[in-house]
């Protein structure tokens, strides 16, 4: 909601349930305005953040996906910084994932080729071992991603759901939100090179992550009954797949 404090304009975020506004405003203190939304103060228990005002009508889903996935890969590489506080991890979450995929498959009947099962839980369980240790925007797609009037800065993060690990966690999301403007492997696999040669990631990390998390997302949405989403993560996973071996 619009809001003004001293004349100047702000947002007021109201999150449910309230403890998420906590997380969020742990992350956004640490990140103290670098690529991400500037955070003016939090009453946690009522679950209200006072943020920057941002531009809702202009985000990165609006401009061409290539520009924008190379915006996006600098924000990457811009809040990947060392912790402050405590967040999740996402060796925590590799582990759980390489544990899970397998028993997932066999509960929906095996919709998946078992080839990328198998490939799937054995990146999760290398991912597991990821010593980084770096704060990481866990759901980065381009419509959480605002223009900013700050010198500098004309992109900038928003609603983030943080994380410690590895920022190559952040690449998945950037491909399938826009994976209908993708239309052939190649343009998959390069949109995935844009990203790392933007963000100043690991590609062969890049790819691991990618692949298992279109994997899980693929499961999670069969069990859910979506529809498009599968689809998108089936091309996803098609295309990294022989680089993910």
């Amino acid at each position: 909601m619009p809001v003004r404090q001293d004349g100047r304009p702000l947002a007021l975020k109201l999150t449910w349930p309230p403890g998420r506004a906590g997380k969020e405003a742990d992350a956004l203190a640490a990140w103290r305005a670098q690529g991400a939304v500037e955070l003016a103060a939090c009453d946690a228990p009522r679950g209200a953040l006072l943020l920057e005002r941002l531009d809702a009508s202009r985000s990165l889903a609006a401009i061409p996906v290539a520009e924008a996935a190379a915006a996006a890969a600098t924000l990457i590489r811009t809040l990947a910084i060392a912790p402050s506080g405590s967040f999740p991890s996402l060796r925590a979450q590799a582990r759980h994932l390489a544990a899970t995929i397998p028993a997932r498959q066999r509960s929906l009947q095996d919709p998946l080729p078992d080839p990328w099962i198998t490939l799937a839980a054995r990146l999760a369980a290398g991912l597991a071992g990821d010593t980084a240790r770096l704060l990481v925007h866990t759901d980065l797609h381009y419509d959480n991603v605002l223009t900013s009037h700050r010198p500098g800065q004309r992109w900038v993060a928003i609603d983030p759901h943080a994380a410690v690990g590895a920022p190559e966690r952040s690449v998945a999301e950037l491909l399938w939100t826009r994976a209908d403007e993708l239309p052939s492997p190649q343009a998959i696999t390069g949109l995935l090179d844009t990203v790392v040669e933007n963000g100043r990631l690991d590609r062969a990390k890049a790819i691991a992550w990618s692949f298992v998390r279109s994997i899980d997302y693929w499961l999670w949405g069969l069990d859910n009954g979506l529809t498009s989403d599968p689809i998108r993560c089936q091309r996803i996973a098609s295309a990294l797949a022989p680089a993910a071996q």
